[in-house]
Order: structure tokens, then C-alpha cells, then sequence
């Protein structure tokens, strides 16, 4: 991950990074500016998002020689228009053809946008806007249900996503969990890990469970060969983490070298969540 630091980057923050490892990220230095920062904010179930510092845009390029060059999976937060100038960027990169992962970024999912998120679609392979998102680009009722939800889905995905309508769309929905529908029009929802009532204390802050979702969904998709529902699983395991508390997860190793996080095992969480789903899948075809 590239990270650009300006004269005022915290050296607490500096410092809670490199205790993930320091070589997955490139930090950027600019003595001459301040880093970049924003604001969330939350009324009921409304997110509000704004800068409130001048912003860098990292490009495809900007990855170009360094160690981040030509991953996988790109995963880009940005208005339609913004995606098309990316996809050409990629599309510029001679050999190099990753996942492509759009998430609408808020303030732009209003119906105004429908039409430049038609022109993107079939250049992407995956559209994952969450459940209020999906339902304000498509004019529809801000009533966030399993069945709307399942509609705004097929509806994206009947717009034409991926090439040759070979794309996906995950619509992340918080509690209810997330409805995955792929290309041959069979849809399947995915639970939430922290889903039951009993669990709900272990949701502190839902601050970035949306990134660390869709960057679990990314190292799914290359662990699992592709396979996008068996990636949801992780995807839904790394969000676990995120809104556990405020701020980020934190990174245990143990004396037998076994990583933890928030000292619970990644591979349990994983476990449990696939026996859940496997249980219900088995429900539902009884």
C-alpha cells in the first residue's frame, strides 16, 4: 500500500504500521504539504465522508517500480468517471490484466451517476457498493432488505458487469451480511461474522469495515483460484477484525511464529464462518 506522508504524519501511526511489517507498504514523503485527512460521520445509518485537507489520487502508475508493481487484484474507492480513467491507466500496462474491484465512493452514489456507472461495468469484474448505496444510484427506496437488496443486485448485474457480462456484484449489507450474484444470475448471502445478537458488543466502530472487507475479498480471490463465493468468506473475516475496535486491528506472533489478531486466530473465524454457511445452504435445501 502506497502511503504518502506529509510534515505532520504521526509517529504513533508511523509506528502502529510497521508493527504489520514494513514491506507491504511504500511511504512517500512531502516536507512541502500536510497529509491527507478526512472526516466520517454518522447520522442513524447515514455515513457522511469529506476531505478536510488537500488529497493526493495514488494512479496505477504510481505503482510502477515499486515492490506493490502489477498486483493481482485492484480494488479502487471513486466516482464512475474517476474508474474509467484507471481502467485506462491498467489498460495502458502492457501484461498486466488484475481483478478489478470498483466501490462506488459515496457522495457519487446518487441516480445522477447510473449513467456513467453503465459506460464502466463491463470493464470491471466486480461492483461492491454497500446496501444503501445500491439502492440510492437505482432511484429505489432506502429500505435496506434482504429481498431489495437481492433486486438492486441482479439489476446492476443485468446492466452488463465484466467483460462478456462475466463480472460480479457484492452488495455489502452490515448486519445482515453481504448477497454475492455472479454472472449466471444464482445469488447467495453470506453472514456477517459478528451477525447474532449475542455478538453485537464485539462491533465498536465500522470505520473502514468496507476497505478491510473488499482487501479480504482480494487475497481471497488469489488463495481460493477465483472462486468469489469461497473469497466472501474471507472478506467477511477481515471486516470481523476491523470493527472490533477503533482504529486497527492489533497483530500478535506467538513463540510457535502463529499470527493472531485481536488474539483470535484468522483461520478459527474462517472455519466457523464457512461451517455457519454450510449449514445454512443445507437448511435452505431442506
Amino acid at each position: 500500500m502506497i502511503v504518502d506522508r506529509g510534515n505532520d504524519f504521526p509517529q504513533d501511526i508511523q509506528n502502529r504500521l510497521l508493527t504489520y511489517g514494513s514491506d507491504i507498504w511504500h511511504f512517500r514523503d512531502d516536507m512541502n504539504r500536510v497529509t491527507t485527512r478526512s472526516r466520517n460521520s454518522y447520522r442513524g445509518e447515514y455515513r457522511g465522508f469529506e476531505y478536510i485537507t488537500p488529497r493526493i489520487r495514488v494512479t496505477p502508475r504510481d505503482l510502477e517500480r515499486t515492490r506493490l508493481t502489477r498486483p493481482a487484484s485492484v480494488h479502487f474507492i471513486c466516482s464512475p468517471t474517476r474508474a474509467l480513467q484507471i481502467i485506462s491507466e491498467i489498460q495502458e500496462i502492457e501484461g498486466w490484466n488484475p481483478i478489478t474491484i470498483f466501490e462506488p465512493i459515496p457522495d457519487r452514489c446518487i441516480p445522477e451517476e447510473l449513467p456513467s456507472l453503465k459506460v464502466v461495468l463491463p470493464h470491471i469484474a466486480i461492483l461492491s457498493p454497500n446496501a444503501e448505496e445500491a439502492l440510492s444510484l437505482l432511484s429505489l427506496p432506502l429500505v435496506v432488505t434482504k429481498p431489495a437488496i437481492e433486486n438492486a443486485a441482479l439489476e446492476f448485474l443485468r446492466m452488463g458487469v465484466g467483460k462478456e457480462n462475466g463480472g460480479s456484484v457484492i452488495i455489502r449489507s452490515g448486519a445482515l451480511g453481504a448477497y454475492v450474484v455472479t454472472s449466471d444470475m444464482k445469488g447467495q448471502w453470506f453472514d456477517a461474522f459478528w451477525s447474532s445478537a449475542e455478538n453485537i458488543d464485539h462491533v465498536v466502530d465500522v470505520t473502514g469495515a468496507g476497505n478491510s472487507f473488499l482487501g479480504g475479498l482480494a487475497a481471497g480471490l488469489s488463495i481460493a483460484n477465483g472462486n468469489i463465493y469461497e473469497a466472501t468468506l474471507y472478506a467477511s473475516v477481515s471486516a470481523s477484525f476491523t470493527v472490533q475496535q477503533l482504529g486497527l486491528p492489533y497483530l500478535t506472533v506467538g513463540s510457535d511464529g502463529v499470527e493472531e489478531w485481536n488474539k483470535d486466530s484468522p483461520r478459527r473465524r474462517l472455519e466457523v464462518l464457512r461451517q455457519r454457511h454450510d449449514r445454512e445452504i443445507e437448511n435452505k435445501n431442506h
